[in-house]
C-alpha cells in the first residue's frame, strides 16, 4: 500500500525547476519583438515572464526588489525608534551609580580613583558607545558593576551599528509602535538584510543568494521565482536550445520557434478562413477518395466505378428491372436472374483532386523603424518564421527566402531570422530595392509560380537611382514620395514581366499607402489586403497556401 508525506515547500524542491520548452517560448516571444538573445533574457530577468500552461507568472528581479522595498517601507511605518537607545542608558547609569557609591564608601569623596572616574563619567560623548568606551580599560570596584558593564562592553559593536543605522534612517521611521533595544537591533538587521539583498539581485549577484533567504522575507512564490530566474540560462542550454555562451540560440532552438509560429498561425486559421487566390500552373494531381463530382465534358474519365453504378441503379425504375427478365415464374423461384444496367454519361461520377505546384516565394519584410509600432513588426516575424516552417518541413522543394527591407534591402538567413529587429531610427523605406533582391533570388531557384508577398506599413520613400541610393520625404501631409514611387513602379513592371505575382499585405490603411498599392496591384495583377498585426498570420498563410494548391478535378 502506497503512502504519501506532505511538507511545506522549502525552496529546494525539484518539482520547481523550469522546464526549457516553455522557457524558450518566453524567450521567443521577446525575440519577436526585435530583442536579440541577450537582451531578451536581460529582459526576463528583470521583468518576469509568464509560464505557458503553468497558470504561473515568475516574478522579474525589479518586482522582486519592489517587494523588499515594500517590506522595509512597512518596516518603517510601523516602528517609533526615538527611545530605542535608552534601555541602554540606564543600565550604564545603573552601573556607574554603583561604581560611584562603591568609590565613596572606599576612598571618600576626594580620591585619584574618583577623579579618574568623574572625568570618565562626565566627558563629552557624541554617542552612547562612546560613553560606554570611556570606561574599557577602567578597574571596577564594585565587582558587579564590573561584571554588568562587562556585558556592555560585549555589545558595544552591536549597539554602534544600531547608533549608525538610527543615525542615517531615524527620520524615517514614524509609526506608533516603540521599539525597545532588542525589537530596534532584529529591525535593523532585517531592513539591511533586506537591502543587501535587492543589491545583489540588481547587480546579479545570484551566488549570493539562497531561496530561503527570499523565503524568508517574501514568501514562496518570491523564492521560486528566484530559482526560475537563477536557473533559466542553465534550463534552456540543458534543453539544446541556447549554446553556452549564453547569446545565441542552437539550431534546434530556431526549429522549435518556427514550429510555434506556424502553430499559432494555423491557430488563428481555423478561426477566420481567408484566401482565394488561384494559380494558372498544374503539378501532379493527388486524388481525393471522399470527394466526387458529376462527369462535365472535358474531365478526364476517371470513374468512381461504385458511385457511378449506384447513380444508374437509382435511376433505373421497377419496371425497368420486371422487362429484363425473361425467365419463367418458376424458374425465377430457383434461379438467380441477372439484370442488365444501362449506364448513362448523367450517371458517370468522377473523382476529385488536388492539384500541387512546386513555388520559390519570397517574403519581403519591412523593417523601417515604422514597424515597430502596435505590435507589426513581431507579427510579421512571427508569420516569416511560420513560413519558413511549414515550407521546409511540409513543402521541402519548395524555395522561400526573407528579404528585408528599410533604407536598403538585404536577405535574412533563417538562423538569424528569430533575432531580427527593425532597423532603429531608420525611417526610410526601400520596397525598390526589395524587388530587385527577390527577383535576383527567384531567377537563382526558377519555377512556374514564383510569387513575392510584401508585409509594410508605408510607401516607398527611398530607392536606387543606378548605383546611387537616394531618399525621399513625402511631399507635404499625406502625400507620397513621387520620385520612389516612380522608381519602384518601374521595378514592379520588370517583376511582372517576369511572371512574378506580388501579393501585398498592408499593415496600415494611410491614403497614400493604399493609393500605392492599388497601382502596383493593377499593374502586377496580384492581390492587396489590408489586415492588423493581430490578423496577418491568417491573410499571409492562407494566401501562400491557396497560391501553392489549386482543388480541381482529374
Amino acid at each position: 500500500m502506497r503512502s504519501a508525506i506532505y511538507s511545506k515547500w522549502d525552496g529546494t524542491q525539484d518539482e520547481f525547476s523550469l522546464d526549457s520548452d516553455k522557457a524558450l517560448d518566453a524567450l521567443s516571444d521577446l525575440l519577436m519583438e526585435g530583442l536579440d538573445v541577450r537582451e531578451a533574457l536581460e529582459w526576463m530577468r528583470r521583468h518576469g515572464f509568464e509560464l505557458g500552461g503553468m497558470d504561473m507568472r515568475v516574478m522579474g528581479v525589479e518586482e522582486l526588489i519592489n517587494e523588499l522595498r515594500d517590506e522595509a517601507q512597512a518596516l518603517y511605518d510601523r516602528y517609533d525608534m526615538d527611545t530605542a537607545l535608552d534601555e541602554v542608558s540606564r543600565r550604564l547609569d545603573e552601573i556607574l551609580d554603583r561604581e560611584q557609591r562603591a568609590l565613596e564608601d572606599a576612598h571618600g569623596y576626594e580620591s585619584s580613583k574618583m577623579n579618574d572616574f568623574q572625568q570618565r563619567r562626565h566627558a563629552e560623548s557624541p554617542e552612547l558607545s562612546d560613553s560606554i568606551e570611556q570606561f574599557r580599560d577602567y578597574a571596577f570596584a564594585d565587582e558587579q558593576a564590573g561584571e554588568d558593564f562587562q556585558e556592555l562592553l560585549d555589545e558595544l559593536d552591536r549597539q554602534r551599528q544600531l547608533e549608525q543605522f538610527l543615525e542615517e534612517r531615524g527620520e524615517r521611521f514614524h509609526g506608533s509602535e516603540q521599539a525597545d533595544y532588542e525589537t530596534a537591533q532584529q529591525v535593523r538587521e532585517r531592513i539591511e538584510g533586506i537591502e543587501q539583498l535587492a543589491s545583489d539581485l540588481a547587480h546579479g549577484n545570484f551566488e549570493q543568494i539562497t531561496p530561503e533567504m527570499l523565503q524568508e522575507m517574501l514568501g514562496d512564490e518570491a523564492a521560486r521565482s528566484f530559482i526560475l530566474l537563477r536557473d533559466l540560462e542553465s534550463s534552456l542550454e540543458r534543453g539544446g536550445y541556447l549554446r553556452q555562451s549564453g547569446d545565441q540560440l542552437t539550431p534546434r532552438a530556431i526549429r522549435k520557434i518556427g514550429a510555434n509560429a506556424l502553430a499559432a498561425v494555423y491557430g488563428a486559421l481555423r478561426k477566420d478562413r481567408l484566401g482565394g487566390h488561384e494559380t494558372d500552373a498544374r503539378g501532379a494531381a493527388i486524388p481525393r477518395p471522399d470527394e466526387t463530382k458529376p462527369y462535365e465534358f472535358g474531365d478526364p474519365l476517371d470513374l468512381d466505378v461504385v458511385r457511378t453504378m449506384m447513380n444508374g441503379v437509382r435511376r433505373m425504375s421497377a419496371a425497368d428491372f420486371r422487362s429484363t427478365d425473361t425467365r419463367s415464374s418458376d424458374a425465377r423461384s430457383t434461379t438467380d436472374t441477372p439484370i442488365s444496367l444501362n449506364l448513362d454519361v448523367a450517371d458517370f461520377e468522377i473523382r476529385e483532386f488536388d492539384y500541387t505546384t512546386q513555388t520559390t516565394t519570397v517574403l519581403l519584410l519591412d523593417m523601417s523603424w515604422s514597424m515597430s509600432w502596435a505590435g507589426r513588426f513581431a507579427a510579421a516575424k512571427r508569420v516569416a518564421l511560420a513560413l519558413d516552417h511549414l515550407i521546409r518541413t511540409k513543402f521541402p522543394r519548395d524555395k522561400f527566402f526573407v528579404v528585408g527591407f528599410s533604407t536598403r534591402a538585404r536577405e535574412l538567413p533563417v538562423k538569424e531570422l528569430p533575432e531580427a529587429s527593425w532597423d532603429m531610427g531608420d525611417p526610410f523605406t526601400n520596397l525598390q530595392d526589395g524587388l530587385r533582391v527577390a527577383e535576383r533570388l527567384i531567377a537563382q531557384h526558377p519555377c512556374n509560380n514564383p510569387q513575392i508577398l510584401v508585409i509594410t506599413d508605408g510607401q516607398p520613400t527611398a530607392y536606387f537611382d543606378g548605383n546611387e541610393l537616394r531618399v525621399e520625404w513625402p511631399s507635404g501631409f499625406g502625400g507620397v514620395s513621387p520620385r520612389a514611387v516612380v522608381a519602384t513602379m518601374n521595378q514592379v513592371r520588370r517583376v511582372t514581366r517576369r511572371g512574378i505575382t506580388i501579393n501585398t499585405f498592408m499593415l496600415d490603411d494611410a491614403p497614400e499607402l493604399v493609393g500605392f498599392v492599388e497601382h502596383m496591384t493593377q499593374v502586377n495583377r496580384g492581390r492587396a489586403l489590408f489586415s492588423s498585426p493581430t490578423q496577418l498570420g491568417s491573410y499571409v498563410m492562407f494566401d501562400y497556401l491557396d497560391g501553392r494548391k489549386k482543388r480541381n478535378v482529374g
